[in-house]
């Protein structure tokens, strides 16, 4: 491979890089990052909203590591997905209350941050594939 193709593929990958952090780190930023401003916008405002609703019916958002629980380990990663409104929220203290879990709306709550993070998993590889030229 000549030297402008080790430049190009390198340029390349730190792009794809690029964009998947971005979208990890706020939801939909990675689209607007490439361009697609529309998609990026669009996605942004329905993981914020549907993570935010899940906070809002009194998500927990407690981080469980360790092996004792493993599906508890694989809920928290899957809350992390959404990035910074994840760490935003355990900043500002909601959904640490171990009173929580006797909320009427508690597993609704789980179930919308969950989704909101396994989601922006798919927002990060599609990002990802546009980034690639796999993808229009």
């Amino acid at each position: 491979m000549s030297e402008t193709g080790v430049a190009s593929a390198a340029r390349d990958t730190s792009r794809d890089v690029t964009a998947v952090l971005l979208a990890w780190v706020w939801p939909g930023l990675g689209h607007v990052f490439l361009r697609r401003r529309g998609r990026g916008l669009l996605l942004m405002g329905a993981l914020v909203a549907l993570f935010v609703l899940g906070v809002g019916m009194r998500s927990g958002l407690q981080l469980h590591t360790g092996l004792d629980d493993p599906l508890a380990v694989l809920f928290s990663l899957a809350q992390m997905g959404i990035g910074a409104p994840y760490l935003l929220a355990r900043l500002m203290g909601y959904g640490l209350d171990p009173t929580l879990v006797k909320a009427p709306s508690f597993e609704y709550g789980n179930t919308f941050t969950a989704v909101a993070g396994l989601l922006n998993i798919l927002v990060m590889l599609d990002a990802f594939d546009i980034s690639r030229g796999r993808k229009p």
